[in-house]
């Protein structure tokens, strides 16, 4: 006689199932939520660890699949649904209690179009369903103002003392360049900086978000290290060229961010190639392939290649970045699917126990 179909019988068949970034099964990492059995009918419902999780559809099938093959099964229902995963706000530090993952979007030296993935990239995971931030820590060099164009909300003070953020595109964002002329130069000191960053991290309020993104000045200084004394980070997106004089300055950029013991969540390499949009001519015009050769040597993961179009330029000037401005093109997919690939690398993080010491990772 065969055995009954039971709840206990499809949990013990789901440990089966690995999520495909994490030596984990589903039911180690609390993704299945509830397990419904009704005669050869049964119910599975999965949480992902984030909407943008790049795997979604595998997962579905490997679920599918594990449950299909116990006895009695005659129909498989799947509910998918999504939470964030994010840190624990540590006792004594309790800045920024309501955000989940704070992300530096950082570049060895200027001009590699640092800003600009900085700002698709985060309407991009809000365009996956989560909640998201963008500050502007450039405090000499603000240009998310200009590339996200007039606000439905105003920055402003609340009665309470309380920054309120700007809103763009549904998107809470804070910048220096709210506050100061077009054409005025901020000349300011380290200590001033840092003061300036504190205060974006106490007193503005942020509310409950998935992801803050934190569009950082070039290089390796104040902000850099006031950013990284202030919050616990997440982790860091480099963004490089693939000339090797940009790639040698994200080198210097990444060591700066294992000598603080923030996680590299990867590399992207911005600018790779220029496609002539009349003949589909490629020109590699700062060379190609530097940033994966990158992230293969710092053993950091490579989320991907954007190359140049002029449309991503003509929507930065006009603050209407290409993710809103032209979602179906293929500039718009490329900044999608780099979402993802962050969000997932994030997921991988949280979920594995992992934490980075001097640039080594080590199992907790």
């Amino acid at each position: 006689m065969a055995e009954a179909l039971t709840e206990a019988a499809v949990r013990e068949a789901l440990k089966a199932v690995k999520d495909p970034e994490v030596a984990k099964d589903l039911i180690q990492m609390n993704m299945i939520k509830r397990v419904a059995v009704d005669g050869g009918t049964v119910t599975v419902d999965v949480e992902l660890t984030t909407p943008a999780c790049p795997l979604r559809a595998e997962v579905e099938q490997s679920v599918r699949d594990a449950v299909a093959r116990l006895p009695g099964v005659k129909k498989v229902e799947l509910n998918l649904s999504a939470r964030v995963v994010g840190r624990v706000v540590q006792t004594n530090n309790r800045r920024l209690p309501g955000v989940k993952n704070i992300i530096a979007v950082a570049s060895g030296k200027g001009g590699v179009g640092k800003s600009t993935v900085a700002v698709n990239l985060a309407l991009a995971l809000q365009q996956w369903g989560t909640r998201v931030g963008l500050l502007d820590a450039d405090i000499y060099g603000p240009s998310v103002p200009q590339m996200l164009g007039r606000p439905e909300t105003p920055a402003g003070m609340q009665s309470g003392q309380k920054i309120i953020p700007a809103v763009h595109y549904g998107m809470r964002v804070m910048s220096v360049g709210f506050f100061v002329e077009r054409e005025g130069a901020v000349v300011w000191r380290g200590p001033m900086v840092h003061k300036l960053l504190q205060q974006f991290m106490e007193d503005v309020d942020w509310g409950e978000l998935d992801y803050l993104l934190v569009d950082l000045p070039p290089g390796t200084g104040d902000a850099q290290l006031s950013l990284s004394q202030l919050i616990p980070l997440t982790g860091a997106v480099m963004v490089t060229t693939p000339q090797e004089v940009a790639v040698i300055d994200v080198v210097r950029g990444i060591s700066m961010f294992q000598k603080v013991e923030v996680p590299i969540l990867g590399i992207v390499e911005n600018m790779s190639y220029y496609v002539c949009p009349q003949c589909g001519h490629h020109d590699e015009i700062f060379s190609r392939g530097g940033g994966r050769r990158l992230a293969e040597e710092v053993k950091a993961p490579f989320l991907g290649e954007v190359p140049i179009n002029t449309k991503v330029r003509q929507g930065g000037d006009a603050g209407v970045p290409i993710v809103i401005g032209k979602p179906d093109s293929e500039h718009a997919k490329i900044f999608m699917e780099l979402a993802s690939r962050v969000a997932a690398r994030i997921s991988v993080i949280h979920m594995s126990g992992r934490r980075r010491i001097a640039g080594l990772v080590a199992i907790t």
